[in-house]
């Protein structure tokens, strides 16, 4: 039998059927195509909504007994009936929720009374902040005895400062090598319980809390071989202070050789260096919220900047020594002490004008009495252990609480509180942290003799070095070479600063009595605490609080003082929140220490 490919070209061409006699094929529907639905489909949907449409209709019609209503019904058109349908369901729903007991309107009067306590409570804040008043009472709302810490080493000379950023997350530190070092802080915001948990579960036994250690990411080193080049922008000479923008993108640093230099502390490049202070910049510091600088200078001098035009402003005179420390708030205000004139001056910008506030505090040597300006009242006399007299002898430290009030620190050790309605201090806190050890007989006379050593050397006082406050809040940390960072209560009084005082909260970390005493050290810091940085975690530190300190063997300023055991270090302490109710129980719940 012949194949359809053996056959001719011409007789294996197949014919073209007719398909005029053929039937239309049914075309297909692509389930994608928007159609009408079939006859059969609308009828069912029709019949079913009918079906609910007579449910309904019964329904009404025996409970009501009302003929009316049924004609109606089979009269109304099909908007009608969709309307009266949506209307049915709604009230179906209304039934079922008054069922369970669901009353929406109790539960967004809730909500607003609770939405309305939060805006009040912030609105006091803004205001009370925008007056300047301390509003925070939270000195006793922090575990500082349980505090973890970390800390973390370079081979540098001693550290003179620390500056953190306003998220919490960068840390600068400077040193007397001319070295800037950039540090990741470890983020503590996790709980504990999440920490030692496995999967979700807290471990039966819980293994102890380990903070991680800041982490370096960044270091400058100054050159100064580079010191008569003014093109350089760098430091030549030992840094003594740092200062972080409240934005985070400028770092400012000061030096011994006169130079301010600004940073980018994305890069760590200098985007300026500023030479118009004729000595060492000793402090920096930021006007709350902006990006303005006042400078601290030993010419006498301080000085005021604009980062945002990298802009030199003006210059304020009138200390008649060397300004050792500056601090400023939210007000174009700053607040400065000089060294050996014994002075706080309180600089108004805007208004070009000082207000004199002259320190105090001496003890009379002869009587063995420690006089001092207590509520504003005339001198009173306290006897005291201490057999020698500790003159005041120069105003080393400044810290704002308000834009009326702030602390000052002496080399006396002693802890002024001013007000600026008053000149003399309200309250005088001697020996913030004690006293040195007593020197021995040898360590005082070079006589080998040791009958004819007649010089009869007492205890020294442990001056302050480094003090910080938490704006708008009663808390206060201070720092020496004892060995701890010592925190601080601002007590309320009654109007006019009568009957305020400073008090004892407690240190950070716990007082081991199994650990020996490093030399001359009773803490676990070992060295001199040059400077210190606070911030809080989360909204108004309900996360917690974190403390920065910068440490080293040396005073940033000199090398006068000199612990043998201190080793430069950043320490990182990490200070957890107290419950409300552990507040309470502990007797120093924030609402109602005034009361107390």
């Amino acid at each position: 039998m012949s194949s359809f490919f053996t056959k001719p070209a011409s007789e294996r061409k197949r014919k073209r059927e007719d398909r005029s006699l053929a039937p239309a094929p049914k075309k297909r529907i692509s389930s994608s195509s928007t159609t009408r639905p079939s006859t059969k489909s609308r009828k069912e949907r029709d019949d079913s909504v009918s079906d609910a449409e007579s449910e309904v209709s019964n329904v009404s019609a025996g409970d009501n007994g009302n003929e009316s209503d049924t004609s109606s019904i089979e009269n109304e058109t099909a908007a009608e009936k969709r309307l009266r349908l949506a209307e049915q369901y709604l009230e179906n729903i209304k039934e079922e929720v008054a069922n369970v007991g669901f009353d929406a309107a109790d539960i967004d009067e809730e909500l607003l009374e609770e939405r309305r306590g939060l805006v009040d409570a912030r609105l006091k804040e803004d205001v009370a902040e925008g007056k300047g008043k301390v509003y925070r009472r939270i000195a006793g709302d922090y575990d500082f005895e349980n505090a973890q810490h970390t800390k973390a080493r370079k081979e540098f000379k001693s550290l003179t400062g620390v500056a953190t950023s306003a998220d919490g997350k960068w840390a600068y530190t400077v040193s007397k090598d001319m070295m800037i070092v950039k540090w990741e802080l470890p983020n503590n915001t996790i709980h504990k319980e999440e920490i030692n948990g496995i999967n979700g579960a807290a471990k039966s036994k819980r293994q102890p809390f380990v903070l991680r250690k800041p982490i370096q990411r960044h270091f400058v080193r100054g050159q100064r071989s580079r010191d008569k080049d003014h093109k350089y922008q760098g430091h030549t000479n030992a840094i003594l202070c740092a200062a972080c923008s409240p934005d985070g993108k400028y770092l400012a640093t000061g030096g011994k050789d006169h130079r301010l230099v600004i940073w980018d502390t994305a890069t760590m490049h200098p985007l300026k260096c500023f030479t118009h202070h004729r000595g060492a910049v000793n402090s920096l510091a930021f006007r709350r919220g902006t990006n303005q600088l006042f400078s601290a200078s030993s010419d006498r001098s301080v000085k005021v900047w604009s980062l945002d035009e990298l802009a030199y402003i003006e210059t304020l005179f009138g200390h008649q020594d060397e300004v050792i420390d500056v601090g400023a708030l939210a007000e174009e205000k700053c607040v400065t002490v000089g060294a050996r004139d014994r002075t706080a001056r309180l600089w108004k910008v805007v208004e070009e004008q000082q207000l004199l506030f002259r320190g105090v505090g001496v003890r009379d040597s002869k009587k063995g009495k420690h006089k001092s300006r207590m509520n504003g009242s005339a001198f009173e006399e306290m006897e005291i252990d201490e057999p020698k007299s500790y003159a005041e002898n120069t105003i080393d430290r400044v810290a704002l609480l308000s834009h009326d009030m702030f602390v000052t620190g002496s080399s006396n050790g002693s802890l002024s509180l001013w007000q600026i309605q008053k000149k003399k201090p309200i309250f005088v806190l001697p020996l913030a942290h004690g006293v040195e050890p007593k020197l021995t007989p040898g360590e005082v006379s070079a006589e080998i003799d040791e009958s004819m050593q007649k010089v009869e050397a007492e205890p020294q006082p442990r001056y302050i070095t480094a003090m910080r406050a938490i704006p708008y809040s009663d808390l206060l940390l201070t720092g020496s070479w004892d060995g701890w960072i010592r925190c601080w209560r601002v007590t309320e009084g009654e109007r006019g600063g009568k009957g305020m005082k400073i008090e004892a909260v407690g240190v950070i970390g716990k007082v081991d009595l199994n650990v020996p005493v490093i030399g001359e050290q009773t803490g676990p810091i070992s060295g001199i605490i040059n400077d210190l940085s606070v911030f809080e975690r989360g909204d108004r530190g309900k996360d917690g609080m974190c403390v920065v300190a910068a440490v080293g063997p040396e005073h940033r300023l000199g090398r006068w003082t000199k612990q043998t055991g201190g080793k430069p270090a950043i320490w990182v302490f990490d200070i957890s929140r107290t419950s409300p109710v552990e507040a309470e129980t502990n007797g120093v719940d924030s609402e109602d220490d005034g009361e107390k």
